[in-house]
């Protein structure tokens, strides 16, 4: 029981001395993990290292700014991973993972645009049209220099075939478009490229990834055909042509349906019409039917950007819809001509009195009953020169004495 104290004793007396010790050696630090040397190649999107001997595994992976992560597991034995076609103007983080049979090595790599900020190409978009054109525009970096000049390559998805822009869209010498007639050697994926040229600065890269199937406006429908009986009209139409060849049930359309008037006013709503109903429509319309305009355009199922809108194509009678307000103008001019007519007979009719006001009478004064016309002063015939006077004379004494 007393050695045990005094072993307690022993150990606090001899620690600072043993910590003394432990500071005046040499403690190895680990040395610093190998670079791999990695590089990459945005106009190939591969990415490359040093080989390793004796690797048992690889992993390599590209995180976008805007994007998923993508990895790739390479062979032992190769020394690069080849990613698809990633826009990757923004920046892109970059790393690798080697493992051996003696240690792991891994190593991270941030790319960034070369070139001055605000220099590369903005608002990029194309649209393919009529099934075998394609248009690209673009507009120039905010803090380009006047002697900036850009250039567009465009690269299928198998990375079978570049090639530069053949027709260049030009405003004030700088490229800012570009025209292909031809869209051979494109594929459902295909990665279109942006750089610039200047004296001045250097010049940021655009690049985008776009699917023909998103940037494809698809033609309006053609053989557009109308047949009506007494109570609707079917209308039927063809697909658009298009790069691919889609069912029925990837379509989608709209009618614009109204009734023809000068000038054209849009009063009834749009109809919507699924692919699935096989390009018809019933639009109910008894007889005797007015007469209608119909337009139509198509669209994706998935991707409402619409096409442009057919030729407008007409069914109905022209004299149907007119009817009524013929004959609301007709009974219109009716009254206003019989009004006309009325007031200028009254007119008339107070004019000639005005003109020819009444002749009085004249009265026989011994008798109120008795009165002479003037006919009875009229000459007979033959007696137009002789003038007879027939004079009546008041006899009062005569009267009296009676």
């Amino acid at each position: 029981m007393v050695l045990l104290p005094m072993a307690l004793l022993l150990s606090e007396l001899l620690a600072p001395a043993f910590l003394l010790t432990l500071e005046h050696l040499d403690v190895p630090t680990p040395e610093p993990e190998p670079a791999l040397n990695v590089k990459f190649d945005p106009k190939n999107m591969k990415l490359t290292w040093d080989c390793k001997e004796n690797t048992t595994s690889i992993m390599c992976a590209l995180v976008p700014k805007e994007g998923d992560r993508a990895v790739k597991k390479p062979r032992t034995k190769e020394c690069w991973c080849n990613f698809e076609d990633t826009s990757v103007h923004r920046g892109v983080l970059l790393e690798v993972q080697v493992n051996t049979s003696e240690r792991s090595f891994r190593e991270k790599v941030l790319y960034t645009n070369p070139g001055g900020e605000g220099t590369a190409a903005h608002n990029f978009s194309c649209f393919i049209y009529d099934v075998d054109f394609m248009n690209c525009t673009w507009v120039k970096g905010p803090v380009a220099p006047g002697d900036v000049q850009y250039f567009l390559y465009i690269r299928d998805s198998k990375r079978k075939r570049e090639r530069e822009c053949p027709h260049y869209i030009q405003h004030l010498g700088t490229h800012v478009g570009c025209h292909l007639d031809s869209l051979l050697g494109l594929t459902f994926r295909n990665y279109f490229l942006v750089n610039g040229t200047s004296r001045a600065a250097g010049i940021q890269f655009f690049d985008s990834v776009l699917s023909t199937k998103e940037i494809e406006r698809y033609s309006p429908p053609a053989n557009i055909t109308i047949r009506c009986n007494a109570s609707h009209c079917l209308i039927r139409w063809d697909k658009p042509r298009t790069r691919r060849a889609l069912s029925h049930s990837e379509f989608q359309y709209q009618l614009d349906i109204q009734r023809k008037s000068i000038p054209p006013v849009s009063t009834n709503p749009l109809i919507d019409v699924s692919g699935d109903l096989e390009n018809q429509y019933h639009f109910p319309s008894s007889e005797p039917r007015a007469k209608h305009v119909v337009k139509i355009r198509a669209a994706d199922a998935r991707i409402p950007q619409w096409s442009a809108w057919s030729e407008p194509v007409e069914f109905g009678s022209e004299g149907v819809g007119g009817s009524l307000v013929h004959v609301y103008l007709l009974a219109v001019l009716v009254t206003l001509l019989c009004a006309l007519g009325l007031g200028f007979f009254f007119k008339r009719f107070l004019g000639l009195h005005r003109l020819f006001p009444q002749v009085p009478q004249i009265k026989d004064k011994l008798s109120d009953n008795h009165q002479v016309t003037w006919e009875e002063f009229t000459p007979g015939a033959g007696k137009g020169d002789t003038e007879e006077v027939l004079t009546v004379e008041e006899v009062t004494g005569a009267v009296e004495g009676m």
